[in-house]
């Protein structure tokens, strides 16, 4: 935090009582990294926790606290120092900042029980705040707050303008954004830098009432914090980079630079002489306790699905339909959408749960942070939908949700080429591979109706980022509706005893290759199909099984690009097999528009190029013998 003394204001008679900051030699000593970025703050996080938020220093997760994002996250050891203060942590653990076994990482983290999210990737805090807001006023209906601290620097994010348009569109009382205008960025100044008139105009511009202040005079941020509101409000706080430490105040080059040991001891010294010993010592509100429990242990359907086989159905209608019959269970079931309802199926879910559906508009980076917001705490089983192909734009949320621990469920429809007449830029033929590099998220890739369902009620209970990929067309039921699944547990769909090769096919490509099986067998060669159901985690121990049976030939085919997606999973799984041929078919070159079946025979991945493929390695076995 910074290194100055640190005054409050009460509410009660405004009297100035100083609050000794024990914690600054410490701090100091450690050389801590971005020590004018936490300086220009000192104020405005004393105010929010000392004055300000309401909530159980000895409990941070309580239902009922006042949340907080540091969304410019490299100011974590100013957010440590106020946790120090408050007694949850002990001023000797400030001592392992950044240490390999310390909790008190770089930038904040959930290892850290009083930080719901990750943030330091700049320009998402607000978004999840957002979340979190829009879940205290419509699902919990409660009393808590939301405070998020946003940089200047980070305000260049397009993001952030999202969340400002959503919070403002929602009417998000309960939100509250202290903007720290301290002009300097890492390597420019920011901007607008300090004309803290403009930033008012767009926060106005944007639907949220707008106070400037001194970030520096705790009497300001106490009037200011203690208005009553009506809007999601904007505290922009005109500050100094580097406050209290003359030599690199409002200097560039001083941004993630720690303080040589020499310049940090005099600035101690300096300011242990001006720090007023005070006996008070200020404790936070504790709040008032009217968040409702909520339990998110066995969300199950409350029954088997309906489907019959051989109905059609597309996967992506099959998911609004469970999406609503999960809601029935449920009340905490909680989807949103990114003005695509009418193509995903989540308007199904919408016209039965209209309170519980959130629409997000064409803002899929802030949606994924809302969705990330809601699911913060346990509060709500969170779907998050919209095509295949836009869940790109969201890739750097996607990333940040994992390493938040989030448990989030997203939904991409119509994934691939099998779109159709759209094009390419509709058609998600990189999101699996996207996913897959996402650590310990889970791909489920259900082909029919049935197993979307299953999939829709396992993401409830799989703990990280879920991702469900959906198709467009129409095809019919394969499962019975009293069929078992699992995560990372595969169905052999199609096999005999005389199979030559094992086909993994997913989605509509499964359906191709059972096809591809009837029609091979006409010509007395039989294949053994494979539906992995997930892609990540993949079922290696039955495919490797099966494909010992078939003599080691295994072919892949998928509807998206080669690199990254179910061909190169199974090549990862039997990397270290002996005897095994590999072949893979899959889309290889950004494809164009036109009709489901052209396009799946344009780019080899229908059921004639899977008998073409299967006839070829049996050739190539019987030329090699």
């Amino acid at each position: 935090c910074r290194n100055d003394l640190v005054a409050l204001v009460t509410s009660d008679d405004h009297k100035v009582i100083s609050l000794v900051m024990n914690v600054i030699p410490n701090v100091y000593s450690l050389s801590p990294r971005y020590p004018t970025s936490c300086c220009s703050i000192a104020e405005i996080m004393s105010v929010l926790f000392f004055n300000t938020m309401k909530y159980r220093a000895e409990d941070p997760k309580n239902i009922n606290n006042d949340r907080f994002i540091l969304s410019k996250g490299h100011s974590a050891p100013a957010l440590y120092s106020m946790w120090t203060e408050t007694g949850f942590l002990k001023e000797s653990e400030l001592l392992s900042l950044c240490q390999v076994e310390s909790i008190l990482e770089g930038h904040p983290t959930p290892k850290q029980q009083f930080a719901d999210v990750v943030t330091g990737s700049l320009g998402q805090g607000l978004g999840v705040a957002c979340g979190m807001a829009y879940t205290g006023k419509y699902f919990d209906k409660s009393s808590y707050h939301v405070f998020c601290l946003l940089g200047d620097g980070e305000l260049s994010e397009g993001a952030v303008w999202e969340a400002m348009s959503f919070a403002s569109y929602y009417q998000l009382d309960n939100l509250v954004a202290i903007l720290d205008i301290n002009r300097l960025g890492q390597t420019d100044p920011a901007p607008l830098q300090h004309h803290v008139e403009k930033y008012q105009k767009r926060c106005e511009a944007f639907g949220w009432h707008s106070i400037i202040v001194d970030g520096h005079s705790v009497e300001e941020l106490c009037k200011a914090l203690s208005q009553a509101r009506h809007q999601p409000t904007a505290i922009i706080a005109k500050t100094t980079k580097g406050k209290g430490i003359p030599a690199v105040e409002d200097k560039m080059g001083w941004h993630a630079k720690p303080l040589s040991k020499d310049m940090a001891e005099g600035v101690v010294k300096d300011l242990q002489a001006r720090i007023m010993n005070s006996s008070k010592r200020l404790y936070p509100t504790t709040p008032i306790e009217d968040a409702p429990p909520v339990s998110l242990r066995n969300v199950r359907m409350p029954s088997a699905p309906a489907y019959k086989q051989g109905e059609k159905i597309s996967t992506r209608k099959a998911y609004g339909m469970a999406l609503a019959k999960l809601g029935r269970y449920n009340e905490r079931v909680v989807v949103l959408d990114g003005d695509t309802n009418n193509l995903t199926y989540s308007e199904i879910f919408k016209n039965e749960h209209p309170n519980r559906f959130v629409e997000c508009y064409i803002a899929q980076q802030n949606m994924v942070s809302v969705a990330t917001g809601c699911a913060a705490r346990e509060r709500n089983v969170v779907y998050a939908s919209t095509l295949a192909s836009f869940f790109t734009r969201a890739y750097d949320q996607l990333r940040m949700a994992a390493i938040s621990e989030s448990n989030i469920n997203l939904c991409g429809s119509h994934c691939g080429l099998s779109i159709g007449e759209d094009g390419p830029s509709q058609m998600g033929l990189e999101d699996m591979a996207m996913f897959r590099a996402i650590p310990m998220a889970t791909i489920f890739y259900p082909s029919d109706g049935v197993s979307i369902e299953k999939a829709v009620e396992l993401a409830a209970s799989t703990k990280g980022v879920c991702y469900i990929r959906t198709s467009h067309p129409e095809n019919p039921i394969i499962y019975s509706s009293n069929e078992d699944f699992h995560v990372g547990q595969a169905k052999v769909v199609y096999q005999s005893a005389e199979d030559k090769v094992t086909v993994i096919g997913a989605g509509i490509t499964l359906h191709e290759a059972m096809a591809a099986a009837e029609m091979l067998k006409k010509e007395r060669i039989f294949i053994r199909v494979i539906d992995p159901f997930t892609i990540k985690p993949l079922d290696s121990k039955t495919i490797i099984e099966h494909t010992r049976q078939t003599r080691g030939r295994i072919l892949t085919v998928e509807d998206h690009y080669y690199e990254g997606g179910l061909g190169e999973a199974v090549c990862s799984a039997v990397v270290n097999e002996q005897g095994f041929t590999l072949q893979r078919l899959a889309v290889a070159h950004v494809p164009r528009s036109g009709k489901t079946s052209e396009l799946l025979k344009i780019y080899g991945i229908d059921r004639e190029a899977i008998c073409q493929a299967v006839r070829k390695m049996l050739s190539g076995s019987a030329n090699a013998k």
